[in-house]
């Protein structure tokens, strides 16, 4: 029964595409070499997991989910260095994230410098059995050598739900969803026009219904690392501060003092630039932030700053701007950012802004402001990644990129394909505009080497659950793995389309809510 169940499986396979032990690999490896020898059989009770380091504990635990869940196989745990199945860290690895990835006849070996490049081993493994699905199902994995590691080591999606909450438990979903696809960083945008998200023992104010409590944080955070993702906390600055002007008024422009504050509903405030509460405030904020947040980095935004309704109108800024000598209202982040920057290296931490250039719309010419070399910077503004990308190389920034017309994962994937929402003019961004993505823009390698990752993100507007939140990301965050993770010498469009088809049933199967592509369909 079990031979004659392959068969029907395999005649399915066939009339999709060619099964073979690539068929669900995504993002797709740098180095595959397929063996000759036959497969792996793996019995369960009988074949055994070796570890060598305490570390891998959970890499291993996380194997026998994935043995038990494509074979219903129960694969034991073994101190023998001589047992079928080998997890090892091994020092003499090149890279932080490398792993090599062997099976033969007699067994399997997944090596890597660190935990982490152990776990992507294991997240490799599981799409072998995904997409070779004939030899799986006679509780086999096919001979094969997959010596593989990243293009970039900064692999992020963004969540937001300063726009619209998340609980803790939708957020930690997220996390295993994107971890199968080699993601190693989650930035959760916490504060905006619409809430303040993350509890402030110093301001305990600033929350109002929906909010992270300190514990719960700390909970998530060392699920993500479990998992080897570190999540990057965004405080967003000078401008998207409606939140917390609505609790600290006097926080503001001297302008806005008796205009209401409300949550959501007041929009284009930002902080006064010429005001040392502000300056106090957020010192003690990204104290907390930083003691909270093991993360190397902390995001402050810097973004979207409606000068023009604010500082230039504000009569302390303006005698700021005189006693300077600044001729325009936009000089004063200067000194805004050269405070707020300090705080966070203050902490041991490494800022990220995002690149903000003296013009929204081509042409641009030079950053807003004077960006120190040592804040990453994010690239954003549709149009203006070019500009974005010779600057940081001009001078020193590292860059990570996140181009709205390829990364943006809030944006539509089809006319029409926001129904339930005004859109209000969101481009539509489909999938093979994604795959597209190229994060190194086609420049040379030595104008290239600042680059320091990818980043999808999903702002959170029209984004109210998780629900909504993974139907946005999948399938387009596939692309944007394989961007983050793959030599473009080894990406292909046309065998992207055949790899996302069994990872996209794979994550309905757990219940993820994907938007199937159709619209790419060989119709033929």
């Amino acid at each position: 029964m079990r031979t004659f169940i392959c068969i029907c499986l395999c005649a399915l396979a066939g009339c999709l595409s060619a099964q073979n032990c690539t068929s669900a690999l995504l993002p797709m490896p740098n180095r595959i070499l397929f063996g000759k020898e036959k497969p792996f059989a793996v019995h369960s009770g009988k074949t055994c997991i070796y570890l060598n380091q305490s570390e891998l504990e959970f890499a291993a635990h996380s194997l026998q989910d994935i043995l038990h869940d494509r074979m219903q196989v129960e694969v034991p745990f073994s101190k023998s260095d001589r047992a079928d199945i080998r997890l090892l860290i091994d020092p003499a690895m090149d890279g932080e994230e490398h792993y090599r990835l062997e099976t033969n006849t007699k067994g399997m070996v997944i090596r890597g410098k660190t935990a982490a490049a152990v776990y992507y081993g294991l997240m490799t493994v599981d799409q072998l059995l995904l997409g070779d699905m004939c030899v799986t199902a006679q509780k086999k994995i096919s001979s094969v050598i997959i010596d593989d590691a990243p293009r970039f080591s900064y692999r992020a999606l963004m969540l937001d739900p300063a726009r619209n909450f998340l609980p803790v438990e939708d957020v930690k979903f997220f996390i295993d969803q994107m971890v199968r696809y080699k993601y190693n960083t989650l930035q959760l945008h916490l504060t905006d026009d619409q809430g303040w998200r993350v509890e402030i023992k110093e301001y305990p104010g600033l929350v109002g219904k929906d909010y992270y409590t300190q514990e719960q944080l700390a909970d998530l955070i060392q699920y993500a690392a479990k998992r080897h993702v570190e999540i990057v906390p965004e405080l967003d600055i000078p401008g998207h501060t409606v939140a917390i002007l609505a609790t600290y008024p006097e926080l503001g422009c001297t302008h806005t003092d008796t205009l209401p504050k409300i949550v959501g509903k007041t929009l284009d405030l930002m902080l006064c630039a010429n005001n040392e509460k502000v300056y106090t405030v957020y010192r003690n904020i990204i104290k907390e932030i930083s003691e909270l947040f093991p993360s190397r980095y902390i995001h402050l935004g810097g973004d979207e700053a409606v000068v023009e309704k604010n500082w230039t109108k504000c009569e302390r800024c303006q005698a700021m701007m005189k006693e300077l000598g600044y001729q325009k209202a936009s000089q004063l982040m200067i000194p805004f950012f050269d405070r707020m920057l300090t705080f966070v290296q203050e902490n041991g931490k490494t800022p990220i802004l995002w690149c903000e250039l003296d013009n929204i719309y081509p042409p641009a010419n030079d950053y807003l402001f004077p960006y120190p070399k040592n804040v990453t910077l994010v690239s954003w503004r549709g149009g203006l990644t070019p500009t974005c990308l010779e600057l940081t190389r001009k001078h020193g920034n590292p860059l990570i990129m996140a181009p709205g017309e390829y990364a943006y994962l809030d944006y539509p994937q089809l006319k029409g394909d926001f129904p339930e929402f005004n859109n209000w003019g969101m481009p539509v961004t489909t999938l093979e505009k994604s795959y597209q993505f190229d994060p190194g823009y086609g420049v040379p390698a030595e104008d290239q080497a600042h680059i320091t990752g990818v980043m999808g993100t999903l702002w959170g507007e029209a984004i109210r659950d998780i629900n909504r939140a993974t139907y946005m990301a999948y399938p387009r965050a596939f692309a944007l793995a394989e961007a983050g993770w793959t030599q473009m010498k080894f990406r292909n469009w046309e065998s992207f389309k055949q790899r996302l088809y069994p990872n996209l049933t794979n994550l309905m199967k757990k219940g993820v809510s994907v938007r199937v592509p159709f619209e790419i369909a060989d119709k033929k």
